[in-house]
């Protein structure tokens, strides 16, 4: 009987618009006066020039009947609008109060029993003279149902305003105030949710103590295999997480409104992330943290690979040299490289969630979109080239700079401590994943997960120190050692190279010059200074022009950061939001990629792959766009995006299809192959 109705409600909804006639064919009641009577309504009648009304369609059902929020639920239809509007002028969204639920014959509807108004907002254009009429007209169309049958109601409304002077006082604050009241809340935080199957977990931020009376989530999703799906709800600390099911597959967002009393919700905006086991279900919440760690020690172990780390393999090839003279040596070195590793992931991890909290929109990687960090490691990069390349000997100095080429337990601690340092900016496979979660977890199960980063990176030279075939695999010590820590300088000079680049980029000429500055100055010191080693001299003045240049480098810090990048205007395929929406109306296939100057794997992709002339080629054929997000100085927006995918770090590679499907998420190395395949499968 309910699919009956249903049905044949909305053939009359679809059929109201050919004439009186027909919807009176279909809905006897239709003959009288509406069952919901609607009236258009402003708060202000002389809105000033620039000034934005609010405008309230006020909608009185009769006793029995009901309207319909704007995802109306299993059944029904919300209020649709054809405006005719003067020129200039224009509205917004509309804006409708806290829903209530109604289950018929075990379909959920959401509903308005009594009088409800929903709310639009109304801009005036600048520049209009006073007096000027500003005549508002609307057809409406809107559902009223009883538990029995619908009706298809609609009604020609019109609203006649006059522009008026600044600083007049609106006739009908009180009577909107009240409706205003009725809309739901912002949320004074970040939801998210994780989909599993066809259920899926929303952790809404919400005080332990608050109030919360029969809630209930109205998503605005449509196309859900039933809405009176049972919902649970539970708390875990300051946060609300709600189970839902048979809600649609692949969102990307979920947005809605929780209720959480009679007429008050909040407004909810999530994105995707990890949403831990209920408190309750022990078992759940350590197979979280467990898959999180998982993903995190192999990330970690995948980023000795990754072409990111290259420029400092050096560091960690010299360290196995020195493995191999013992195994005693060998197992005490590499447990402290491991420390370094370690510590250093778990303070950078535990420094992003402090900042975090503080309300910076900062993620993985952070300390590379400061050119102050950027220029210390110059410094630090030149010292090591410098120090391989026999220049100078740095042990009998003990400078705390370049601990990292120093041998024994302190050379390999600082050595963990600058290969974690630089190499973790770039996101490899199922680090991202796992990073994505521990901003997630609470601050100790993150702060694991981070430090199984450093676990990860440090893996195999634990497993060197104790497996014997890894270590008869080595070479034997000898001469050679000498000529091989020359050649290992040249990694670590192209990395000062590339960090002076990253430094122009970020600070333009002014960085580029004190980079510069700071490193030839630097280098000249050690130089001088390794000619005093060679020839036996007090080389105390050698030492305090060292003190001095490193100095000079840290004074520098707080001088760039005065300067902003360059200001050479972004480019016309830069990512944002509005350029994406944009793109993908177009109706072509669209190429998102994020990246960042300090982003190695980013370059080798960009340059092996996505700048290729093949690729280039078959985009242009197939039309594709291809829209850049740039996250070298950091970027609020771009954060936010890449936290709703999950990530925190870069890169990442999106391809949205044309026909508006959800975007795939490519492999973090790319080749032009799959590009050029991804192109013509879109022609």
């Amino acid at each position: 009987m309910r699919s009956l109705l249903i049905i044949l409600s909305l053939a009359a909804w679809a059929l109201a618009g050919s004439g009186p006639a027909w919807a009176q064919l279909l809905s006897p009641a239709r003959a009288g006066a509406p069952h919901i009577a609607a009236s258009l309504q402003a708060e202000d009648a002389t809105p000033a020039p620039g000034e934005t009304v609010t405008l309230a369609f006020a909608m009185r059902p009769e006793p029995g009947w009901h309207g319909y929020w704007e995802n109306p639920g299993d059944a029904g239809k919300g209020l649709e609008l054809d405006w005719t509007l003067p020129r200039g002028v224009t509205v917004g969204t509309l804006r409708y109060p806290v829903p209530q639920t109604l289950l018929v014959s075990g379909l959920m509807n959401h509903v308005y029993e009594a009088n409800y108004a929903v709310l639009v907002d109304l801009r005036v254009p600048a520049g209009l003279k006073a007096g000027t009429p500003l005549p508002v007209k609307v057809n409406a169309q809107w559902l009223a149902c009883t538990d029995a049958i619908c009706v298809p109601e609609q009604g020609r409304l019109a609203l006649d305003l006059i522009v008026g002077l600044p600083g007049t006082v609106p006739e009908n604050r009180e009577r909107f105030d009240a409706w205003r009241r009725a809309l739901p809340r912002p949320l004074g935080g970040e939801a998210v949710f994780q989909a599993t199957g066809e259920t899926l977990r929303l952790s809404i931020p919400y005080p332990r103590t608050a109030a919360l009376d029969k809630p209930h989530f109205f998503p605005l999703a449509t196309g859900a295999k039933s809405y009176a799906a049972q919902q649970d709800f539970h708390r875990a600390g300051d946060r609300l997480v709600v189970t839902l099911r048979d809600l649609p597959q692949g969102l990307l967002t979920l947005d809605g409104v929780l209720g959480i009393g009679p007429e008050r919700g909040l407004l909810i905006q999530a994105r995707r992330g990890v949403v831990p086991e209920p408190a309750g279900n022990a078992a759940g919440q350590w197979i979280s943290v467990l898959v999180a760690l998982s993903g995190a020690i192999l990330g970690g172990l995948i980023l000795n690979i990754m072409p990111c780390v290259f420029p400092i393999l050096s560091l960690k090839a010299m360290s196995l040299l020195r493995a191999s003279a013992s195994s005693l040596h060998a197992r005490r070195d590499s447990w402290a490289y491991a420390a370094g590793a370690v510590v250093t992931c778990t303070a950078l991890g535990g420094a992003m969630l402090l900042l975090r909290a503080g309300g910076e929109s900062i993620g993985w990687a952070f300390q590379l979109q400061s050119p102050g960090v950027v220029l210390l490691l110059l410094a630090l990069s030149v010292a090591i080239a410098l120090n391989l390349a026999g220049v100078y000997r740095l042990a009998p100095l003990q400078i705390d700079g370049g601990l990292s080429t120093r041998p024994g337990m302190w050379g390999d601690f600082w050595g963990g401590v600058l290969v974690a340092f630089v190499a973790t900016p770039c996101t490899g496979p199922f680090m991202a994943t796992a990073l994505g979660a521990a901003l997630l977890l609470p601050v100790p199960a993150a702060l694991a997960v981070f430090a199984g980063l450093g676990i990860g990176l440090a893996l195999p030279f634990v497993l060197l120190a104790y497996v014997p075939a890894l270590q008869r695999a080595l070479p034997r010590p000898g001469p050679w050692m000498e000529r091989a820590q020359r050649w290992l300088s040249v990694p670590m000079a192209l990395t000062a190279a590339a960090l002076l680049w990253l430094l122009w980029r970020q600070t333009g000429v002014t960085g580029l010059t004190l980079g510069a500055v700071t490193a030839a100055g630097l280098g000249l010191a050690l130089w001088w200074l390794g000619r005093a080693q060679a020839s036996h001299r007090r080389f105390r003045g050698v030492i305090a022009g060292a003190a001095c240049a490193i100095l000079l480098s840290g004074a520098a810090v707080p001088l760039l950061a005065r300067f902003d990048r360059p200001v050479a205007g972004k480019a016309a395929n830069a990512f944002n939001e509005h350029a994406l929406a944009s793109a993908r109306a177009s109706g072509k296939p669209v190429f998102v990629y994020f990246t960042a100057d300090w982003c190695l794997t980013c370059k080798v992709n960009e340059a092996g792959a996505i700048e290729t002339t093949e690729v280039r080629t078959a985009f242009d054929r197939a039309g594709v766009r291809t829209l850049v997000g740039d996250w070298t100085n950091g970027d609020p927006e771009i954060t936010r995006f890449l936290e709703g995918h999950g990530r925190s770090g870069v890169p990442l590679y999106l391809w949205y299809p044309a026909n508006g499907a959800p975007p795939q998420e490519l492999a973090q190395i790319l080749t032009p192959s799959m590009l050029v395949s991804l192109a013509d499968r879109a022609r």
